[in-house]
């Protein structure tokens, strides 16, 4: 399933787009889990033009890996 969020906007804005329509999914169509999920960011200065995400080194950084949200030892127990 794609979810598309049109226009330029910051990045706190566009996660309260992710999680509104997220919330949607749950709520209108009884979507609980997924497999996983890519977003494609396209970042930009504010004015339009693209920026490319650097390292402090200067090295481009094409992609971010994520392995789900951070759990907590008492989740990983259960308790």
């Amino acid at each position: 399933m794609q979810i598309t969020i049109k226009g330029e906007m910051k990045l706190s804005e566009l996660r309260q787009a992710l999680y509104e329509k997220l919330g949607e999914l749950e709520e209108d169509f009884s979507i609980v889990y997924s497999k996983g999920a890519t977003l494609y960011v396209n970042p930009t200065n504010g004015e339009g033009d693209t920026v490319v995400a650097r390292r402090g080194d200067g090295k481009v950084i094409k992609q971010l890996l994520s392995n789900g949200p951070y759990r907590s030892h008492a989740d990983e127990l259960k308790l």
